[in-house]
Order: C-alpha cells, then structure tokens, then sequence
C-alpha cells in the first residue's frame, strides 16, 4: 500500500520500518503545513503497520547540510497559533507514539528541531557535518515546557548549556554528552539507522511501548498537549531577534 501523497516529504518503507524525508526547501523549517503532514504521515504508517506489531520510523533530513532549522518565525509573525496548530501536536504525537522513533540528524539541527529530535527515541547525528544548537536565549523565545525534554533527557550541566547557553555540539561532542545515541559518516547513516531501526522494531509488540515511555517522559508529554490547539491565549512569546 502506498502512503501520502505528501507535499513537504517523502515516505519510504523498508519491510517494517518506515523512513520519512523531510523536504521542504531550503532548511525543513517547520510551519502549520509541514508539522501537520508529518502528523498525518505517522497515523498513516501507524495504521499500515497495525496495532501490537513490530515498526519503527525514522526522520531524515533530504540532505547532508540540514535536519531542520527550527520553526517558521515568519508564520509566526502572521499567525500567533502557528506552534499551536503545528509544531506542539507534532511534539504530542511522538511523544505519545505507538512505535520506536529515530531522528535521523543528516545536518544542522537548530532552534525548535532540537526538542523535535528530542522528541524521538533515539538520536543518530552525522560525524562529519552540521551543528546541534537551541539558541532561543539568544532569540527571546519562549513556551511552557520548553525547557521539559532537555531536562528529563540529559544530565543538568548538558541542559543548562542547551538552554541557557545554546551551545554548538558538533556529532562527536553530543555522543559524547549523551545528547545523540550514535553518529555516523554520512554516506553510512541510513544503514546505521535502519539496523538500530530492526533492533528495536519488535518491542512495539506487546503493545505498553508508548505506556513505558510515558513513565519516562510524560511529564514533558503533558506539558506539550496543554499548550496543543490553545487558540484563546498565545502560547509562544514572539522572537524578538531572527537567524
């Protein structure tokens, strides 16, 4: 069975695993139209693979030089619900996921792409090229919860530095600090996802997988879905600087 069409992506499947590009020129910024596909496109694998089964997915990017830059601040500027609508579901749907997810870091992950890749399961990021930042100190940025997966993902000193610092990783300096769980030449990443992707595919079987997660990471998972669909309040303070 074929999935999509899609707009801002494309979908391939390898037996039980799925992987989904992101393409939306030039950096996979995300805005309402992207997050609200990828949604779309993770019920739609959700329902090819079916209840109690082995899966998984992975997320790339379409090239070597970025994953994704972060949220549209443009769309933001013209639509005040924009991560409402958008990029706070996508948030709540992995993290509510019935399947292993990768986050497959082909290039810069910056801004808001940061608690996306958080977001996965897993986080596998190129050795040769492209940075890990999550700069909105230096951009005036804010939501509730913002700071809620850096800190129950990683050690203090590492979410500090993401979030009060925005400190540059590169590859080798995030496996190191345990903000990626692997790194990979970019000529091998795909192979190295998709074999972590068959290791851990089977344990979505038995059907707790997205309920085990949620003890680790519910509270973040909470504190994203009070913010989903809030159209009487805004939610994000807006950028008072751009990159």
């Amino acid at each position: 069975m074929a999935l999509g069409p899609y707009t801002n992506m494309r979908v391939d499947r390898h037996d039980r695993v799925f992987v989904i590009t992101m393409q939306k020129a030039p950096e996979n910024r995300l805005n309402v139209a992207l997050a609200q596909e990828m949604i779309r496109a993770l019920r739609d694998i959700e329902r090819e693979l079916g209840p109690d089964a082995d899966g998984c997915v992975i997320t790339r990017g379409n090239d070597a030089k970025y994953w994704c830059t972060g949220l549209d601040l443009d769309e933001s500027e013209t639509n005040p619900h924009a991560n409402s609508d958008g990029f706070f579901p996508l948030l709540a749907t992995l993290l509510d996921y019935p399947f292993p997810t990768i986050a497959l870091l082909t290039g810069h992950t910056f801004g808001g792409a940061c608690p996306l890749a958080l977001a996965h399961d897993y986080r596998i990021m190129n050795a040769q090229r492209g940075f890990f930042s999550m700069p909105p100190v230096n951009l005036g940025l804010h939501f509730p919860g913002i700071g809620a997966l850096p800190r129950l993902k990683l050690r203090p000193q590492i979410a500090s530095k993401m979030l009060l610092e925005a400190h540059r990783w590169t590859g080798a300096e995030a496996l190191s600090d345990g903000i990626v769980d692997a790194i990979a030449p970019p000529a091998e990443m795909l192979d190295v996802a998709l074999a972590k992707a068959r290791d851990i595919q089977g344990r979505a079987r038995m059907g707790v997988y997205s309920v085990l997660r949620n003890e680790l990471w519910g509270a973040a998972a909470e504190q994203i879905r009070r913010i989903c669909y809030v159209h009487g309040q805004r939610t994000t303070a807006p950028a008072k600087a751009k990159i």
